[in-house]
């Protein structure tokens, strides 16, 4: 099976998936955030079998969905700090506050408020209700991923695949001393400490402790920079072997449809992945593309769901 791979195209345009007012700023703001010089592999697939074939030689790689493939891989709260503050001095500050203030009154919401000690497991609990976070969600499964990138997608899509057990040994080039074990954030401080300093071009990645069931459903894992304005292809590129850490597999938007009914066939739905009636109520929208072919006797009878 052949693939076709090219090299980054340079400046990409963006989007953002915050609001349309973000996705149109987000073009006029893209040189603080955009990869420069990142050695990342783009592998463009023509057919949903060629993504299945390229997908089972990733064993054990963790995998990232974006809808559109010119988006760069940023997280939630670096979409929306560089859309809408443009001092980027203040960003650590902002955070800070941001979790503060989390911690303050999460606990109305709570029936158990001590996740809200510990560092990773609150802001993951952030992220799951919609709290702009540094986490980027990854998955470990292709397939989750690829639901992710095509559920709603109207132009050419990407799965990021990222190297996790070759990045468990990584470390920076210039500061080889801040392994994976040093900086993980599961331990006390140590967020405090290599992260919400913004200042240590650095990943983590692995699970929170104690995994809420919207992660265990989506075989979730996530990944954690130590800087909001470097994109994570740009900050793994200062790791030694950084090539082989990161690659972008762009899913061309005519195969969305066969993708989706082969998804649908494997029972990754939003019913599944989100464990809940939120959940039930996002997957009608795939539903609603679904029609078994019956008789028409049976159809009158609404015997088609």
């Amino acid at each position: 099976m052949r693939y076709r791979r090219r090299r980054p195209r340079g400046r990409q345009s963006a989007g953002c998936c915050l609001s349309n007012w973000i996705a149109r700023n987000w073009r006029h703001n893209t040189e603080s955030c955009q990869t420069k010089g990142a050695d990342l592999e783009e592998i463009s697939v023509s057919t949903w079998d060629e993504f299945v074939s390229l997908s089972s030689t990733l064993d054990g790689w963790a995998f990232r969905g974006q809808q559109d493939a010119r988006w760069p891989l940023l997280s939630s709260l670096s979409r929306y700090l560089d859309a809408f503050i443009p001092d980027k001095s203040t960003w650590r500050l902002r955070e800070e506050r941001a979790i503060r203030i989390f911690r303050r009154k999460a606990h109305n919401y709570l029936t158990d408020s001590s996740v809200l000690s510990n560092d990773l497991r609150c802001i993951a609990l952030m992220q799951h209700h919609g709290a702009p976070t540094r986490l980027l969600d990854f998955t470990k499964s292709p397939f989750v991923a690829v639901f992710f990138a095509l559920e709603s997608a109207v132009t050419d899509a990407a799965v990021y695949a990222l190297n996790t057990p070759k990045l468990w040994d990584a470390t920076p080039a210039k500061n080889p001393a801040l392994n994976r074990e040093t900086i993980d954030p599961r331990k006390a401080g140590n967020f405090e400490r290599y992260f919400l300093q913004d200042d240590n071009e650095i990943v983590w990645t692995g699970e929170p402790t104690e995994m809420d069931k919207r992660l265990v459903a989506q075989s979730g894992t996530v990944v954690v920079p130590g800087i909001l304005n470097k994109s994570l292809d740009e900050i793994l590129s200062k790791y030694r072997d950084n090539d082989a850490l990161l690659k972008k597999i762009v899913l061309p938007q005519h195969i969305r449809e066969e993708a989706m009914k082969a998804l649908y066939r494997m029972n990754i739905t939003n019913a599944t992945l989100f464990p809940d009636l939120d959940g039930l109520a996002k997957s009608i929208r795939v539903e609603l593309e679904v029609i078994w072919p019956v008789p028409v006797g049976d159809a009158m009878r609404g015997d088609n769901a």
